[in-house]
């Protein structure tokens, strides 16, 4: 028999389950790795690549285009230094992580963290610029965000090659098959409700009131939650989340009691590639 999963077991779950999803995912080859790095653009298209940059004679960094003020969330958890009209990158900011890299992003419209400040995956850290002449864009023409890291050698490097071969999203989570909700199934909830609930915390695997009050107003505008968007979910929440669940294979009651087949159908959509 199933019984409610309660806030406290999700949350002991997401330490219990820690190596097993470990041991599900292809890691980069590259032994500077950190586990917790991930990539927040994949899904916007890239308009400028690493190879055009360097052609023009840059550095080295990949564009992607996105309306002025768009929230820019850490690829990875590090310190934060802000740069007002950093040259031609305009304004930037810097996360300093603990293994020596750097992440930069450029030609923003908005400092959103104190300097000095740490941040974990998934932090909005900025709002993207980019407008021709606009305060903060510096030689940008159009709206769009510049990404680029720097290796702990001070060399510029491109971001979606440390992650690991081009993507460097999240990994897809195996809850699909098992229906055990785990580290990279959380992961994965935050980013959806970051993209489509605005939610702002970090993408961390560790679900909280945040998370889950973004979560509810996604259920309040789409499958029929009508109940606070508190961050305290309960039966409510729950029946709202097996609802959507229906849409993408589970066949089982709307009790607002979630068991294994409730979480193979909330990973089923999940794991779609905009959630990577």
């Amino acid at each position: 028999m199933t019984g409610r999963l309660t806030r406290r077991a999700l949350l002991s779950g997401v330490g219990a389950t820690t190596l097993a999803a470990t041991g599900g995912i292809l890691l980069p080859s590259n032994p500077a790795f950190a586990a917790d790095f991930y990539n927040p653009f994949s899904g916007y298209p890239i308009s400028d690549g690493w190879q055009a940059h360097i052609d023009r004679g840059s550095l080295g960094g990949i564009d992607y285009p996105m309306g002025v003020g768009t929230g820019v969330p850490a690829c990875g958890s590090g310190t934060v230094r802000n740069i007002p009209y950093n040259g031609t990158g305009g304004h930037t900011v810097t996360i300093y992580h603990s293994n020596g890299y750097r992440t930069q992003y450029m030609h923003l419209s908005a400092f959103l963290i104190a300097e000095g400040a740490w941040v974990g995956a998934g932090a909005i850290v900025a709002r993207s610029g980019g407008a021709a002449g606009a305060p903060g864009s510096g030689s940008s023409t159009g709206p769009h965000l510049h990404w680029h890291m720097i290796d702990p050698n001070g060399t510029r490097i491109n971001p979606l090659v440390y992650l690991g071969g081009g993507g460097g999203g999240l990994p897809k989570t195996s809850t699909e098959s098992d229906g055990i909700p785990g580290t990279i199934f959380w992961k994965r909830l935050q980013n959806w409700v970051r993209l489509d609930a605005g939610y702002t915390g970090p993408v961390d695997g560790v679900p909280g009131p945040n998370t889950y009050a973004a979560m509810q107003r996604y259920l309040a505008a789409h499958h029929g939650y009508g109940g606070p968007a508190d961050g305290v979910p309960g039966p409510n929440t729950w029946a709202a989340l097996q609802r959507l669940a229906a849409g993408w294979g589970y066949t089982g009651p709307i009790d607002g009691d979630p068991g294994p087949n409730t979480w193979r159908g909330v990973a089923r959509f999940l794991n779609q590639n905009r959630f990577d």
